[in-house]
């Protein structure tokens, strides 16, 4: 008798135990003596009946397509700037915890629009702080600045940024490309001077030997 009551609790317990594949969070709810949700990523939970129930959080990637537009510069100029931003659900300790709270049970596309809310916020408030000069010249800077305000907003949620790339920069006012024109026509300019200079070098040199 005791062996068959032993043998039933061994079943009821292994019957309660989740196991998390590599690729999800499992997020167990309810009494679990925090107050809060428990994460857990890769490895197995027990999981008490009627006082808790589980969940699970899919870590796959996702693309969020940004087009954002009319971004006003520091200068007040008008900027276009077509991004595509790659995140996922975040497994780092208490970055997950803040997607279970926020996330859970949320479609993909719902994630979608939230990430894509928060990173059009964040990439406007980067380009107010940043002349378009600035922008232009230095993309990896600008980059990195967009990179890390995204980040830090969309930890809050619980999602990681994989990778941000930005495709395009333009401005209606066409002031970018007058500054490519000018760039341009600055190096012509410079190519022409360091030609004379090298024709009249060789001048100076012949007319030396010819003295000679």
């Amino acid at each position: 008798m005791l062996l068959v009551i032993g043998f039933g609790v061994l079943m009821f317990f292994f019957s309660r135990i989740r196991r998390c594949p590599s690729n999800k969070v499992l997020v167990i709810y309810g009494k679990t003596g925090s107050g809060a949700a428990r994460c857990v990523h890769g490895g197995m939970a027990f999981v008490w009946p009627l006082i808790q129930a589980y969940d699970y959080l899919d870590l796959e990637p996702f693309v969020v397509p940004i087009d954002l537009t009319n971004a006003l510069s520091q200068e007040n100029i008008r900027v276009s700037v077509p991004t595509t931003v790659t995140a996922a659900i975040s497994n780092q300790p208490g970055v997950m915890e803040n997607a279970a709270i926020r996330l859970l049970g949320l479609t993909r596309g719902q994630i979608q629009a939230q990430a894509q809310d928060i990173i059009l916020g964040q990439m406007r408030a980067v380009i107010a702080t940043m002349k378009i000069e600035d922008i232009n010249r230095d993309r990896q800077a600008f980059m990195s600045a967009v990179n890390e305000a995204v980040t830090f907003e969309l930890e809050k949620i619980g999602l990681g940024v994989i990778n941000v790339n930005i495709r395009d920069i333009e401005d209606e006012s066409g002031y970018i490309k007058a500054l490519g024109r000018k760039a341009a026509a600055e190096a012509i300019n410079q190519a022409n001077i360091d030609v004379a200079e090298q024709e009249k070098l060789g001048q100076t040199g012949v007319a030396v030997r010819q003295r000679g």
